[in-house]
């Protein structure tokens, strides 16, 4: 009887907190959940796409060498874009990442340097954490990246939208984001399909910007559904 009683209680509060989960996850996916807009590659979807790097002065970002960030107070990153290499700070882990050439990034705990599967598990965790947390602070610079397709989506409004898909390269190859712009180009939110999401066309802010030291711009804050993703100490330059 008291194995019953013991299994009974232990169901019903398995009941009573993952119903409210699955009736909220529900009640979200109904709510947001968008297939995938079908866009026209051509010409204008070229002009959209160079027209927003404009608005962004892509340029300085081009010209800018040393960006450093910090990811939702959780993750500090100091990159050397020309040399495409990145320190990644979390919790007590270091790890010098060389994004040319992963056989030469360096792992560290508590600044003592370590070999063998935790190395390369730290190597693994700091790479994904870069391709995240950069894509937030850089993704509108990314458009042109290869293995990237552009094509032009009408918005319900009639305006003209940019989807984006990345066929190859990063974490998960095959997202698709559709940027929204501004009448001078500028973004201002993006839709998302993505792997690692179940719920089509999460929509996102990209309206909160600042302009480094060597002029590119990057935003500080998005707002996702009930999620704030700030990034903080940002710096960037030549």
């Amino acid at each position: 009887m008291k194995l019953k009683k013991i299994l009974k209680v232990t169901a019903g509060l398995v009941i009573f907190f993952t119903l409210p989960s699955l009736l909220f996850f529900g009640f979200v996916y109904f709510k947001y959940n968008e297939d995938l807009p079908i866009g026209e590659s051509n010409q204008k979807a070229e002009l959209l796409a160079n027209n927003m790097l404009e608005a962004l002065n892509y340029e300085a970002y081009k010209n800018t060498n040393y960006i450093e960030w910090t990811f939702k107070n959780r993750h500090h990153f100091k990159w050397q874009k020309d040399k495409n290499t990145c320190v990644v700070y979390w919790k007590e882990y270091k790890v010098d990442l060389n994004l040319n050439n992963p056989s030469k990034s360096k792992a560290y705990v508590h600044n003592f340097k370590v070999e063998g599967e935790q190395a390369e598990e730290l190597i693994d965790e700091a790479t994904n954490y870069f391709n995240n947390d950069s894509f937030w602070l850089v993704a509108p610079y990314k458009v042109f990246d290869p293995g990237t397709q552009r094509s032009l989506v009408k918005t319900e409004t009639g305006e003209d939208a940019l989807l984006v898909t990345y066929t190859s390269g990063g974490t998960t190859p095959g997202d698709s984001y559709l940027w929204f712009l501004d009448k001078d180009n500028k973004p201002t939110k993006f839709k998302m399909w993505v792997d690692i999401l179940p719920i089509g066309g999460l929509e996102a802010s990209w309206n909160d910007w600042t302009t480094t030291e060597s002029g590119a711009q990057l935003p500080t804050f998005h707002e996702m559904l009930f999620l704030d993703i700030k990034l903080n100490d940002i710096q960037g330059t030549k």
